[in-house]
């Protein structure tokens, strides 16, 4: 009985090893992402900048 309650243990452990460690991927991934496209995130920021202009007849 003493070893089924071990097993059953270290086995939550591992699921929970195993899910910290996609979370973790995944989180590094999309920071990844984010540095990737902020310069076209800012471009896209500046021409929206430059195009809100108010025109006056």
């Amino acid at each position: 009985m003493n070893d089924e309650s071990q097993t059953k243990d270290k086995f939550w452990l591992y699921v929970g090893g195993i899910t910290f460690a996609l979370l973790t991927v995944l989180i590094l991934v999309k920071k990844n992402e984010d540095d990737k496209f902020a310069p076209i995130k800012e471009q896209l920021q500046e021409e929206a900048a430059l195009m809100n202009i108010r025109v006056l007849n």
